[in-house]
């Protein structure tokens, strides 16, 4: 049960961990959504994803060459499910938070083909140029 408690914890600690937990509260996000809100490489998205998944904090659903992940619904661990219900409530007004849910508001909109092409820097850098996407 420690260890269970442990896993959550220190998933759920990590800055960078707790930004995408606050993404996945609008809704499913695929890795190249996530990689595109956050700006950071998609081995470093896949292993926070990794952690969070390991820990009952996020499911994944495979659909063809995509991976989308959510917030849990069902109670792997124990202590997964109240955290996230606290998380709910923390951090709303924190300006990374704020930034990073106006990303993702307008990445949803953006066909996941164009996020998802071997170089996906440049659709980024177009879709947050002029001062669009400032982290």
């Amino acid at each position: 049960m420690l260890r269970d408690y442990e896993s959550v914890m220190k998933a759920a600690a990590d800055p960078g961990r707790a930004r995408i937990l606050k993404m996945l509260e609008s809704g499913e996000m695929c890795v190249c959504q996530i990689v595109a809100a956050l700006g950071l490489s998609q081995s470093t998205i896949s292993k926070h994803l990794s952690l969070l998944y390991a820990a009952g904090l996020v499911e994944e659903r495979k659909e063809g060459r995509w991976v989308h992940y959510r917030l849990a619904e069902a109670e792997l661990n124990q202590y997964a499910l109240p955290l996230l219900s606290l998380i709910g409530d923390w951090l709303n007004r924190d300006p990374t938070v704020r930034a990073d849910a106006e990303r993702v508001r307008r990445i949803r909109q953006m066909p996941k083909e164009s996020l998802c092409c071997p170089n996906p820097g440049a659709v980024i850098t177009r879709a947050f140029a002029a001062g669009r996407g400032r982290r």
